[in-house]
């Protein structure tokens, strides 16, 4: 499953897994590479004083904006068909956000029927699930504005290899 194949690129090269619950603080307080963590080795940001973001951050705008906003909206803030991914990463944590885009989710009753699909085999969202969560965990925090960051870090060269390994990975 491609899943487990791009367990690099998915887990990070922390690669700790957690029972799921909410959020930790967002504070990065591990880096490696391009990439940051939090206290529970969950993905997070980090937004220098100028504005400058983080690889994943920037990149998990351009993929969020690829593959997400046309139910979720511009900039995580919600459309009439589906929720503000911003508000929802304020109680959810990484794992759960992982299970729900890899396994899709059903809410469905009287008064609504929301249907996310599950994404687990879409290799343009799996291969880079670590930034779109940065990313949408950025914006929860209004660490990051609505529209395209305006600075960004370099991408770390292993981390090229690594979403070529993903994209090119036989299923």
């Amino acid at each position: 499953m491609l899943a487990s194949v791009c367990a690099f690129v998915l887990l990070g090269a922390a690669g700790a897994a957690v029972a799921a619950e909410g959020p930790a603080d967002p504070k990065a307080v591990k880096h490696e590479g391009d990439k940051y963590f939090d206290v529970k080795g969950d993905p997070t940001y980090n937004v220098q004083a100028d504005g400058t973001v983080d690889w994943p951050t920037y990149s998990g705008f351009r993929r969020y904006h690829s593959e997400c906003h046309v139910c979720h909206g511009p900039n995580a803030e919600g459309s009439s068909y589906a929720p503000a991914l911003k508000d929802s990463l304020k109680t959810i944590g990484y794992q759960e956000f992982y299970g729900i885009v890899v396994g899709g989710r059903q809410n469905v009753n009287t008064a609504n029927e929301n249907v996310m699909p599950a994404f687990g085999e879409n290799k343009n969202v799996m291969c880079y699930l670590n930034d779109i969560y940065t990313y949408i965990r950025a914006r929860s925090t209004d660490a990051v504005g609505p529209g395209r960051p305006m600075k960004r870090e370099d991408k770390d060269p292993k981390t090229t290899e690594a979403e070529m390994a993903c994209l090119n990975a036989k299923d």
